[in-house]
């Protein structure tokens, strides 16, 4: 890497170093951006997660490294409930499951957006979050309806924090159903970090709320060397049987 001038740092062709710069040197315009080059080892990209980096770029361009301040995180205590989302719960259309159809999720976050003929998540990162997946550190949340996959979305998980990817809906709700069961069965596992890495009106309808980056980072580096929740996932019977959307009011808006 370029020595100590101001970023982005260039990562060479072949560098096995992992070494990332100290996320408080990130460019402020454009927002968090602190590295480019480098590859999509699994290596490479858990050193990154636990340094509070995660990989964001489109196809053309190289790997670009981010670590935006403020970023966006969600406290599982902090789950909004809408009491529209509620009723959607209640009437239980919807399966939930994970690590069922890893493949299919990240297909499907992978579509274009209405109105964008472009998606960020490129085959090089696809194939990258599938090798992780078969390694058991990245994990999809799926929302079946009548057998179809309605919605879902994917991240990564290191020791005790998870850090969500992509989400996508086919079906009102569909995303927003999963993602609630998935923070539902983090805070079980005694997961207290969800990160969402940028702001959307999306995630803050459900919670989510911007730290400053330092508080962000003082927080991840102890829980991502906790003991975690290895291999493959799926729902505690609890979870998935229960009607838990229906006791806390402090969930309620």
């Amino acid at each position: 890497m370029n020595g100590h001038q101001p970023g982005p740092w260039w990562i060479p062709p072949g560098d096995t170093s992992l070494h990332f710069p100290d996320p408080g040197l990130a460019l402020r315009d454009p927002d968090g951006l602190l590295a480019i080059g480098g590859d999509l080892s699994p290596e490479r990209i858990l050193s990154a997660y636990r340094q509070g980096i995660f990989p964001w770029y489109s196809d053309g361009q190289p790997i670009l490294w981010w670590s935006p301040d403020p970023r966006t995180v969600l406290f599982p205590a902090h789950l909004k409930i809408s009491r529209s989302l509620r009723k959607t719960l209640r009437k239980r259309n919807f399966r939930v499951t994970l690590d069922q159809a890893f493949d299919e999720v990240i297909a499907a976050c992978a579509q274009p957006r209405p109105g964008s003929s472009g998606t960020w998540i490129t085959t090089g990162m696809s194939q990258a979050y599938t090798r992780l997946h078969r390694a058991g550190r990245a994990h999809s949340v799926e929302a079946w309806l009548d057998d179809e996959l309605a919605g879902g979305l994917y991240g990564i998980s290191i020791g005790r924090v998870f850090f969500g990817e992509s989400m996508f809906s086919r079906k009102p709700d569909a995303s927003k159903v999963a993602f609630v069961h998935l923070v539902h069965q983090l805070e079980s596992w005694g997961f207290p970090l969800l990160d969402c890495q940028v702001y959307s009106q999306h995630l803050a309808s459900l919670g989510a709320e911007e730290i400053n980056r330092t508080a962000f980072l003082r927080q991840l580096q102890p829980l991502c060397a906790m003991e975690g929740h290895p291999g493959n996932w799926a729902f505690d019977t609890d979870t998935v049987t229960s009607q838990w959307w229906q006791v806390p009011d402090q969930h309620r808006l």
